[in-house]
């Protein structure tokens, strides 16, 4: 690439015609005819696909059970729920991730308490997570972000060790496994999203997967109004086969079988899906690997015993050798067509956490590396000449912004 080139912000011509999204849903016409077949049929709502989902699910992430919710925070604040979060209870979560999972804290009374991350992976920091750990601690919340999971087996230790429910938001990596071991089967709940941009969609949607049935009773309960009608959980004596009784304080999380229609034509198409993020990333890695070494930025760092579902990926910038900062440099890959993003300002600097206290500098790392980060394209419907376009509007970019 030509140092000297004219970047499109500056009025060069951009490296291509039309934006690239960062990610976008990869939907085919058997997934077509899968939803149109269910909305030919007498179930719109709660029907025979969310129940064939939900088992498709708990296969692919070997659990026993699963319980589908209408998206990803629904199901997040159900495992909260379940997990019996409230007020004085406090929950350890990572910092880089949407505000979803610290949020489905504050829904159920409790108190999320920020642990800082490992600059390598970006990870949830297993000894930061030890000097977290209070009396009130109840439950630790580690985000496998960007879709390479976090150290499932270290994570279960510590909270057996402790007495904690271990919930794992592994919205980003459906399919991804750690030493051997897939995400959702060493956590007491898991949970996976659905939105467009996620391995698999079913448009908007989530789910949690358990081994654990007194976790995944009452996450049914907790879908739908707190209402049962299993004898086991209602006061009394039943009035007739229509009677049923609202036993707790649920909400209507339900997905439908739609959107679960959905979901099964899609987790059949898992094993290429990842196949094709993996391509993608791989690519990538060889493309910067001279940029790396330039000085000019750093590459995702995977640990050796994962397999990423590489949901995203995501640069971080060595900004001490670019003439620009990050702002700049971001404007600049959006002038070439590039649909880039940042991932993700830490939770606890959004303004209504600074209203519960949450100060700037609890967790420095995360803080440092935010400053750096762009996410760049990556979603399996890319073609190979998506991904050229990509790697030479960084090179374009970054070239031009080298300091000499």
């Amino acid at each position: 690439m030509n140092q000297l080139e004219k970047l499109a912000i500056h009025g060069g011509k951009p490296i291509r015609n039309s934006l690239l999204s960062y990610g976008s849903q990869w939907v085919t016409e058997e997934d077509i005819a899968t939803v149109v077949e269910t909305m030919q049929s007498p179930f719109l709502t709660q029907g025979p696909r969310i129940a064939e989902f939900e088992s498709r699910v708990a296969e692919e992430s070997g659990a026993q059970y699963a319980v589908a919710f209408c998206n990803g925070t629904a199901a997040l604040h159900g495992a909260m729920f379940a997990a019996g979060i409230e007020k004085g209870d406090e929950v350890i979560t990572s910092p880089l991730t949407f505000a979803a999972t610290s949020n489905s804290v504050l829904y159920q009374g409790g108190t999320p308490v920020f642990s800082d991350i490992n600059p390598q992976t970006y990870l949830l920091d297993l000894e930061a997570v030890h000097t977290s750990i209070t009396p009130r601690t109840k439950a630790v919340v580690p985000v496998d972000f960007s879709g390479q999971p976090v150290n499932m087996q270290a994570f279960r230790a510590l909270a057996d060790k402790h007495g904690l429910v271990y919930i794992q938001d592994a919205a980003h990596s459906l399919g991804a496994s750690y030493d051997g071991k897939v995400v959702g089967s060493i956590a007491d709940m898991t949970m996976f999203s659905f939105h467009p941009v996620k391995p698999v969609t079913t448009a908007e949607g989530g789910i949690i997967v358990t081994n654990n049935e007194e976790y995944y009773e009452k996450l049914l309960r907790f879908r739908s109004h707190g209402i049962t009608k299993d004898s086991r959980w209602m006061e009394g004596d039943s009035e007739g086969p229509w009677y049923y009784q609202m036993v707790e304080l649920g909400y209507n999380y339900r997905m439908t079988d739609i959107q679960a229609a959905l979901g099964v034509a899609q987790i059949g198409r898992l094993p290429e899906l990842l196949s094709r993020r993996n391509e993608i990333a791989q690519q990538y890695d060889r493309a910067f690997a001279g940029l790396e070494h330039a000085g000019l930025l750093w590459r995702p760092t995977v640990d050796k015993q994962a397999m990423s579902g590489w949901h995203l990926y995501v640069l971080s910038l060595n900004l001490e050798n670019l003439k620009a900062g990050r702002r700049k440099v971001y404007e600049a890959l959006q002038a070439e067509n590039l649909g880039v993003n940042v991932h993700y300002i830490p939770v606890y600097l959004h303004p209504y956490y600074k209203k519960l206290g949450y100060t700037k500098g609890i967790c420095p790392q995360a803080e440092k590396l935010y400053e750096t980060f762009i996410t760049i394209p990556l979603f399996p419907k890319m073609s190979d000449e998506d991904v050229k376009d990509v790697i030479a509007a960084v090179e374009k970019v970054l070239s031009f912004f080298a300091r000499s």
